[in-house]
């Protein structure tokens, strides 16, 4: 993804990425010493007008990025999308980083926000266990047993339809913790609330995710 600002209108349409650079680390070298700024460098250069700074940090995290809005969009044209937007309104609104969490995270919260307003625009949930399937966390094994296809696709039906019982509150918090791996502090600056809360919330969405899960197998008994 290389984006670069127009200076002329002031918008933001693309950063781009110069110099020779490490597709594994980011890092930018010259005459072979690599150079690894931290990511307060990055952002103070960034806000000096360096474009070439925020395009580092594009290439840093817009893998990660993308991996993680696919699993709540759960379309690999609008996941990308939701990246796109999110970087170009982390550009505009970068002044207003006050450095308090880590950039990704408050980089995060705007996909996850964006990503949101995607989902509930189009009323359709996304569950873990499909977006698992999706994204390829979970590649099929080609020594399963002949049943295995059709008993995986049960299990994934029954935790959907326990997720789609879920409030959005719930999903959200399962979300974060179960796909994304958060920490219970990350989450609690996504979702603006405090750890106690964080804890609380995600006990309590899964035993509703057990409870409903078990409501589901009996009923297919």
């Amino acid at each position: 993804m290389e984006v670069e600002p127009n200076h002329a209108t002031g918008s933001i349409d693309s950063f781009a990425v110069t110099g020779a650079q490490d597709s594994r680390t980011g890092a930018f070298s010259s005459l072979g010493i690599v150079v690894v700024k931290t990511e307060e460098e990055l952002i103070r250069d960034a806000l000096q007008g360096e474009s070439e700074a925020y395009g580092e940090l594009v290439v840093r995290y817009q893998d990660r990025l993308y991996s993680a809005m696919l699993h709540i969009v759960g379309s690999a044209d609008e996941a990308e999308d939701v990246v796109q937007d999110s970087f170009v309104q982390a550009y505009i609104k970068l002044d207003t980083f006050q450095g308090n969490s880590r950039f990704f995270t408050w980089l995060y919260r705007i996909a996850f926000n964006n990503a949101l307003s995607r989902r509930r625009r189009r009323k359709a949930d996304v569950s873990i266990d499909a977006s698992k399937e999706m994204s390829g966390k979970e590649p099929l094994d080609r020594h399963e047993a002949p049943d295995e296809p059709l008993l995986r696709e049960e299990r994934i039906a029954s935790v959907k339809a326990a997720m789609e019982r879920l409030t959005d509150e719930h999903k959200t918090i399962l979300l974060l913790r179960e796909m994304q791996d958060m920490s219970y502090e990350d989450i609690a600056v996504i979702l603006q609330i405090n750890i106690g809360t964080v804890r609380s919330r995600l006990s309590r969405a899964r035993n509703q995710l057990k409870e409903f899960l078990e409501e589901t197998l009996s009923s297919e008994l």
